[in-house]
């Protein structure tokens, strides 16, 4: 079983992240939702964005059944959004 902890803790030390959420959406270690603020986005398109999430997570995939990879936005992006929202 993968905790929520693991998947984070692999998120960050494959990716330089300012921000990183990670849900265990069923409560039983095999699905995840992650959201991941990183400056190594920037000029990246959403696929290439995927692929960096999946590649830090790697190692874990054996065991997980479902990674839900809910937003990958640069800094930028995430400050825009949130000022878009106040």
């Amino acid at each position: 079983m993968v905790t929520a902890s693991e998947v984070e803790a692999a998120l960050r030390s494959g990716l330089p992240a300012s921000a990183v959420e990670v849900a265990d959406i069923q409560g039983c270690g095999t699905s995840f939702e992650v959201r991941v603020v990183s400056e190594a986005f920037a000029g990246q398109g959403r696929l290439a964005r995927h692929k960096a999430v999946q590649a830090a997570v790697k190692h874990l995939m054996p065991e997980i059944h479902a990674l839900s990879i809910k937003a990958t936005k640069t800094p930028e992006e995430e400050a825009a959004a949130a000022a878009a929202g106040a």
